[in-house]
């Protein structure tokens, strides 16, 4: 399920406050930072601490090639 672009644009850790990675294939959120992601809950992302799931460094690093390949969209104002 797509995200609306305005809900994105205002999306960010709950933790450090930063953007995060936007997966729509997967319905992931996912904090590279801190190697957190987040997952949707009936179409509304769930960013909750508690709920943030830790991602080892072998899923950290298919995300990020896959966020490379994909032009995969990042939280937070658009640049410009």
């Amino acid at each position: 399920m797509p995200l609306d672009p305005l809900l994105l644009d205002v999306l960010a850790c709950p933790i450090d406050k930063g953007p995060l990675l936007w997966f729509a294939d997967e319905e992931l959120l996912y904090n590279p930072r801190l190697h957190k992601g987040y997952r949707l809950a009936d179409g509304v992302p769930v960013m909750l601490v508690e709920e943030g799931v830790d991602v080892g460094d072998d899923e950290h690093e298919r995300l990020l090639a896959k966020a490379a390949r994909d032009g995969v969209r990042s939280t937070g104002p658009a640049p410009g």
